[in-house]
């Protein structure tokens, strides 16, 4: 799904408008029968709605909004700056509807402390859109802090009012903070980066049918990896393949005392298909591989620690798990990468011993796959104020180096060398775990050595992941999780897409 910016948004409303064709009035209602139907089918435990409407569209789609509740039988009231102020054409018209129907009240907000919020109320906020490109102030800040004291559910209609689409708010701005955010047609930016999100609550996106060829022919830079990306990545196996055909996957890491992230590593890599894995891992890790994952075979590599890498072009490595940054493995890693030209998949101390030297970075070949979470990302490149600025230095060295870059956070961001950004929205805080990127790395190596691009590696992989984190978080619970119960996921995940790619021949 692409991620357009609030200006793209407002022209695919108006080629809408002008291809359909639709009066701006109709598509309005349009936009509000969406979000009146969520709310009468997910609260049917409140009956009491309380809408806040701005003198704008949004405003408008509140009054709409409040209306077609009413006529679904809930009680509703609305709140305005003033009922005789002026408002746009559209929110105009929907206010004059509101005057047929005696049963819906519309109150000044200077009457919200002498309104009561019963424990059965939901509160709508309609009061700014996408258009606001300013801070709130006055009356409007003041109302936003009033609202979010309330113990109430609070939805927002497309955006929580006072954050904008495309851009983190500023440290004392005042957002209105949803529990649900009901939003037309895509997603915003602003609704997948952690110091922005936090405001929007759960995201549901209500499809609007916004004109198809404005999306198709519209160009973006953002994608939200969605269930149609993953359907067009997703290469079923052949029921006449051989293990030949699916790759050789190698997982260098473990040291002494790390060899559980090895283990992890070596058991997602298996559980995602390669043909053939093997774990290069210290002598002090045999028995230990050898018991936990017999599948995989182990290739010796120093006692305590590795000390050496074995180059074969046939062999696709991920490096990192476990490996520890003692003085030995660092020579020898380093070397290696002088020596190998072949696209790799680097993560944790793999990473850790490249940010000692910034000239490291010219060494990682090209194609490569990088896992850093914030601090790692930082110790390579630099610090940012925040995630925003840190995805698009982000998207200067994908491209610079000629790299995959996967920023993990709450949505991880997977960034191309060609500056395009896949935000992932599979995945849980069940992840923030100790062991959850080793998973991933073995599930990227795996999926790499089966011959999947980096970009398609890079998309199943970290979506492959979080799905099967939100699997094992519905057995065992965010916080019990562990990531063994996410490797064991994985089959449940392959089912469910193979049974989708049956259907879609």
């Amino acid at each position: 799904m692409k991620i357009f910016t609030a200006e793209q948004i407002r022209s695919w409303d108006q080629f809408t408008i002008s291809h359909e064709p639709v009066s701006s009035v109709q598509l309005m209602e349009r936009a509000s029968v969406a979000v009146a139907s969520w709310i009468s089918d997910h609260c049917k435990n409140h009956k009491k709605m309380v809408v806040f409407c701005g003198n704008g569209n949004n405003g408008g789609d509140g009054l709409a909004i409040a209306r077609l509740l009413y006529l679904k039988g809930f009680d509703a009231d609305v709140f305005v700056d003033d009922p005789k102020g002026r408002f746009s054409d559209d929110a105009l018209v929907n206010l004059k509807r509101l005057r047929d129907f005696s049963g819906i009240s519309v109150r000044k907000f200077s009457d919200i402390e002498q309104y009561s919020f019963d424990d059965k109320t939901i509160i709508i906020d309609a009061l700014f859109g996408t258009g606001l490109s300013r801070a709130l102030e006055g009356k409007y800040k003041l109302l936003a802090e009033q609202l979010n004291r309330k113990e109430n559910i609070r939805i927002s209609v497309d955006i929580p009012s006072g954050l904008s689409a495309d851009e983190m708010p500023g440290e004392h701005d005042a957002v209105l903070k949803a529990d649900y955010t009901l939003s037309f047609q895509c997603w915003k930016r602003s609704f997948l980066h952690p110091e922005s999100g936090k405001y929007a609550g759960k995201i549901v996106i209500l499809d609007i049918d916004l004109s198809k060829e404005y999306s198709e022919t519209t160009p973006t830079e953002y994608f939200v990896t969605d269930d149609d990306l993953i359907d067009h990545i997703f290469k079923p196996r052949s029921d006449f393949s051989h293990k030949g055909n699916y790759g050789r996957a190698v997982i260098a890491g473990g040291s002494y005392g790390k060899m559980g992230a090895a283990v992890l590593a070596t058991r997602s890599a298996l559980k995602t298909g390669a043909g053939l894995t093997f774990t290069m891992a210290p002598e002090c890790g045999y028995e230990i591989l050898q018991t936990s994952c017999p599948e995989a075979m182990f290739m010796k590599s120093g006692k305590d620690f590795i000390t050496e890498f074995e180059e074969d072009k046939a062999l696709t490595y991920g490096i990192g798990p476990g490996l520890g940054t003692h003085a030995e493995t660092e020579k020898a890693f380093l070397n290696f990468l002088k020596g190998n030209t072949n696209p790799l998949i680097l993560d944790a101390d793999a990473l850790n011993i490249i940010s000692k030297d910034g000239k490291n970075l010219e060494l990682i070949p090209q194609g490569s796959i990088i896992t850093p979470h914030p601090k790692e990302f930082e110790r390579m490149f630099g610090s940012t104020d925040n995630s925003f600025k840190r995805l698009e230095l982000a998207r200067e060295k994908a491209q610079e180096l000629n790299m995959y870059i996967i920023l993990k956070d709450h949505h991880t961001q997977i960034i191309t060398p060609e500056r395009n950004v896949y935000y992932n929205i599979t995945g849980n805080a069940g992840l923030a775990k100790g062991g959850s990127g080793d998973i991933l790395t073995g599930i990227l190596t795996s999926l790499s050595a089966q011959g999947y691009s980096g970009e398609h590696t890079c998309i199943l992989g970290v979506w492959l992941h979080g799905r099967a984190a939100d699997l094992a978080s519905e057995k065992h619970s965010k916080e019990a999780m562990l990531p063994t119960d996410v490797i064991d996921e994985l089959g449940a995940v392959f089912q469910e897409l193979n049974r989708k790619s049956v259907k879609n021949l």
